[in-house]
């Protein structure tokens, strides 16, 4: 296994680095030896928290409340299938970043060429200021919804957060873990108390958990959404290439031995429990929310899937389901608690996307910058589209500045389908190498078999919903035109990262190879 070597320059703005990941932090947290699970277990946990944020961001909400709205339970089988891919893969990327000492930028960039680098570095910033983009909209709306800000004052402010991460990198990162745990709380809270007034038919949900072929029918198409569409909006707004970056880097936070596989061996354990129970939180708060579409709502009252929509119908006493909703909501209670969530959600998603950015860009390029200005700088370039859309919208009317920043906070969810595969197939591919990993880490039979069937899964499906994620750039009437144009975009765009994706595998395997040889040679 080959480590990178430090090479790190403090004392300059940007420097060059290609030392151990996320530097400031890593091994900077004792774990206790020989003491009981959950005491040990309370030591690694963590890391899950930070990565759990990224399944229940802002830009799930939507589609999950949508598909609820359209569909009933009928996809509830597709969050949970999401959520256990999650836990296979979030496994992966921990075991990756503890038992290699790099994290998963570290690992591609070391075996693959320095113009692949380049590329796959560009690529995954685009799908974090994509991500990015969805936070600044939920944020800046959370404002309006509580305080009255206008819009583009709000947007302006979300720049500022840099100064709440600034604070929060003084303090510790146990801490800034605490405060993720917190505000997943918040939201946990917020969802669980209004499904609670709701009182939805528990019998279905769980009749739903279980997927049928009516789950990916291309039939019946309500609200112009179908079933195929709603499960591949939920699942591209469920597994996030980001998470993999980041996961792979903050599991490496913990002091422990390497020289000691059974303490390695440790590390894995706890740093998976962990994981998997903060992504069993994220699965329940995405189940939370497609309930709320089926049990807090009449069926199909909800015309308007955006934030702005779902408040207003929060506080609307002909959109809800029951007289116990609808004397709460007279308070606005159900609204505000909603707008504080969505707030809670954008600042914890904030706080991973500026460790992500952090991760990628040393790993990819070895570039360094301090944490305040890699955030300034990613939260400004990611300002800008809203900025524009709120100055072009908002002389035509609240509804349409309302309707322009929900689809533009869709649209560029459509990075997310390019960057996605090309964190999961390296992942995939080293995990499963004996050279990388050893023979006591690298993954087991059944965990290969259905690694390889979830990132061919995903990606087929990332792949074939480019077509319609295309058509949505040109409106909800596309002319017939305007749609060859989209489908003749998407296909070249599938072809490209086809290509992209053979030449990445080409350079792994190649890598691997080198590596594998070098162990002989010893």
């Amino acid at each position: 296994m080959s480590e990178p070597h430090n090479n790190h320059e403090p004392h300059k703005l940007i420097a060059h680095t290609n030392g151990r990941s996320l530097e400031e932090i890593n091994g900077s947290v004792e774990v206790p030896t020989g003491k009981g699970f959950w005491r040990t277990l309370f030591a690694y946990s963590g890391p899950g928290a930070l990565v759990a944020v990224g399944y229940m961001d802002p830009g799930n909400w939507s589609t999950s409340i949508t598909g609820g709205q359209n569909f009933q339970y009928l996809l509830m089988s597709v969050i949970l299938m999401s959520s256990l891919v999650a836990m296979l893969l979030q496994y992966m990327a921990a075991k990756l970043g503890i038992v290699t000492q790099m994290d998963l930028a570290q690992a591609i960039r070391a075996r693959t060429s320095k113009k692949l680098g380049i590329v796959l570095w560009i690529l995954t910033e685009l799908a974090i200021m994509a991500t990015d983009i969805a936070e600044v909209i939920g944020a800046a709306i959370a404002l309006y919804l509580l305080f009255g800000i206008p819009l583009l004052y709000a947007v302006l402010i979300t720049v500022f957060d840099v100064l709440l991460l600034l604070l929060l990198t003084k303090i510790g990162f146990r801490k800034i873990e605490a405060l993720v745990v917190c505000l997943i709380f918040v939201i946990l809270f917020v969802f669980i108390y209004q499904i609670a007034l709701s009182n939805p038919s528990w019998g279905a949900v769980f009749e739903g958990l279980i997927p049928t072929k009516d789950t990916f029918a291309d039939s019946p198409r309500i609200g112009g959404q179908t079933p195929l569409t709603g499960a591949l909006g939920i699942i591209g707004a469920t597994v996030m290439p980001h998470n993999l970056y980041l996961h792979s880097a903050v599991s490496q936070t913990r002091k422990i031995d390497h020289s000691d596989e059974n303490r390695v061996a440790e590390a894995v354990r706890f740093s998976t429990w962990d994981s998997n129970i903060q992504l069993t939180m994220a699965f329940f708060v995405n189940a939370l929310l497609l309930i709320m579409g089926v049990a807090v709502f009449k069926s199909g009252t909800v015309k308007d899937p955006s934030f702005f929509g779902l408040y207003e119908a929060l506080s609307d006493p002909e959109t809800l389901s029951n007289g116990l909703l609808v004397s709460v909501a007279k308070s606005g209670v159900l609204s505000t608690l909603f707008a504080v969530a969505l707030l809670a959600s954008g600042q914890n998603s904030t706080i991973t996307g500026t460790l992500t950015g952090q991760v990628i860009m040393e790993g990819f390029i070895h570039m360094k910058l301090p944490t305040w200005l890699r955030r300034l700088v990613t939260r400004l370039i990611s300002v800008v589209p809203v900025v524009i859309c709120v100055l072009i919208t908002s002389k035509k009317g609240t509804l349409e500045e309302h309707e322009a920043l929900n689809n533009l906070m869709n649209n560029s969810q459509v990075f997310l389908a390019f960057a996605l595969p090309f964190s999961m197939i390296p992942l995939l591919m080293m995990t499963n190498s004996e050279a990388e990993m050893g023979h006591r880490f690298k993954n087991t039979g059944l965990v290969k078999f259905f690694g390889w069937i979830s990132v061919i899964g995903l990606t087929y499906l990332n792949l074939i919903g480019l077509p319609s994620q295309m058509e949505a750039f040109f409106g909800d009437k596309p002319t017939q035109n305007e749609l060859t144009l989209a489908h003749s975009i998407a296909y070249l765009l599938i072809i490209g990262v086809l290509l992209l994706l053979a030449w990445t595998i080409w350079d792994l395997y190649k890598g691997n190879k080198r590596i594998v040889e070098q162990a002989k040679q010893k």
